[in-house]
């Protein structure tokens, strides 16, 4: 599954091809995604400008004149291949799983743009799904409302956190990844997060607060860290741990930088640390940690 880091390089790759341009023509090879597409889907899309695009959690906002806004999710295998004019080839914005390759029997959505781009969406599990949902109305939606704060956003800061931990038995881990806390954060991201700050991913989220409610340290170096291993990923391209390419093609590089994730059994990279990575499995997801420098 695609995180928070390379949704928003998908999303950064389709800007300069959908920014400012028109949709010329939808062609909407089949009724539903991982759900029904709306009513008169590729009908509503045609003629309409994208003002801007933006992103809340892990999906793309396409925003469009007259109102409206394109969400997409690209779920586990979700895709975009652009090919523009004068090229021979697409390159592909999201690749997540190698196996499926680029079978073209996988497309299921085309849009031609008026700069002459064509954007294809293909997606092998179908997994990803996308709607249309008055602007007005986003924040209200069934698949917003309860969202979390953005992790890099300026709502995400220690005082926040020791707001939500408060009197909180559930462990690190699993506050972390409770997206009506924080919205996108997702399992890499945590992991790497919790070791920067020195956490223990199985100690109850409540130590984050005193018994007030105010932070403790701990609960500034989260926030802090939290921002900066995702920022850090993005400036990288994202991760790629099977075959997920950024806007130009090119894989993201930020696996080379991992602390934690995928490393069990590799020494601790935190100087003077003599502890090694370890693997444990917490709400069915793997966890990386070092048992040494984590408290």
């Amino acid at each position: 599954m695609p995180e928070l880091p390379e949704v928003e390089t998908v999303r950064a790759g389709l800007e300069p091809v959908l920014r400012g341009r028109c949709f010329v023509r939808v062609e909407q090879r089949r009724r539903d995604l991982r759900f029904p597409l709306p009513e008169r889907f590729a009908e509503r899309l045609t003629g309409r400008r994208v003002t801007r695009l933006g992103r809340r959690a892990k999906y793309i906002l396409v925003h469009l004149d007259r109102g409206e806004v394109l969400a997409m999710h690209l779920g586990m295998t979700g895709r975009f291949i652009v090919s523009k004019p004068g090229v021979a080839d697409g390159c592909t914005l999201g690749e997540f799983e190698s196996e499926h390759g680029k079978d073209a029997k996988h497309d299921h959505l085309v849009f031609t743009m008026s700069g002459g781009a064509v954007v294809t969406y293909n997606d092998a599990r179908r997994f990803g799904y996308m709607t249309l949902i008055p602007e007005r109305a986003l924040e209200q939606d069934a698949f917003f409302a309860g969202l979390g704060v953005e992790p890099l956003g300026d709502e995400l800061t220690a005082a926040y956190l020791a707001k939500r931990a408060l009197g909180k038995k559930v462990d690190l881990k699993a506050f972390l990844m409770d997206q009506r806390i924080i919205a996108g954060l997702g399992n890499i991201y945590v992991c790497e997060a919790l070791f920067r700050a020195g956490l223990d991913p199985g100690k109850p989220a409540a130590r984050l607060a005193t018994k007030t409610g105010k932070p403790v340290p701990s609960a500034e170096r989260l926030a802090a860290q939290i921002k900066a291993v995702l920022a850090d990923a993005i400036r990288a391209g994202g991760s790629t741990l099977r075959d997920y390419k950024q806007a130009d093609g090119s894989i993201g590089r930020f696996q080379n930088e991992l602390s934690v994730y995928g490393r069990e059994g590799g020494s601790c990279v935190k100087p003077g640390c003599r502890g090694s990575v370890r693997r444990k499995t917490q709400g069915g997801r793997s966890t990386f940690y070092c048992a040494v420098c984590q408290r």
